[in-house]
């Protein structure tokens, strides 16, 4: 069932046209989740609460080591991928490799972009493609308890 969800751009614009005809409503969120932990998996739960269904876009195995510097991923893409397709919150997954969701954004038009609390209105990367006329509301979802990647890191000796 999870390969199922794990999709390319093309199939993942098929699924969304899928959806919005059965009068589904669309959340996307993403983030490198490159190392899977309880905080991850209690923020996707929060954005699948938004409604809809829930796509998780991650960064490819390239941008993440643009956007986090040498020694990282620490897991690769499809690894990834697959772990988060398990989850039972989680609709579709798509991996993208631009350093930031606005092209994919733009694709697919989301009804609602989740963001976590990391980001401010202002920091959000996506936030000019967001105001653009799509009427994507963007959710902030609350600060959910768990380890940073960074602590897990330096606790696993990574």
């Amino acid at each position: 069932m999870s390969a199922q969800k794990i999709l390319n751009r093309e199939g993942l614009k098929q699924r969304v046209a899928a959806w919005r005809r059965a009068g589904e409503s669309i959340t996307l969120t993403n983030g490198c989740f490159d190392l899977l932990h309880v905080g991850h998996v209690r923020y996707l739960h929060a954005a699948k609460q938004l409604g809809g269904r829930l796509i998780v876009a991650i960064n490819s195995d390239d941008s993440v080591l643009a956007l986090k510097g040498e020694g990282r991923p620490l897991m690769p893409a499809d690894e990834r991928a697959e772990i988060l397709s398990a989850l039972a919150d989680v609709d579709a997954v798509v991996i993208f490799p631009e350093r930031d969701v606005q092209a994919l954004i733009r694709e697919i038009r989301p009804d609602v972009h989740a963001k976590g609390t990391d980001y401010t209105a202002d920091t959000v990367p996506e936030r000019d493609v967001v105001a653009e006329a799509f009427a994507v509301r963007v959710n902030q979802l609350l600060a959910v308890d768990g380890l940073l990647v960074l602590q897990l890191q330096e606790h696993l000796g990574g």
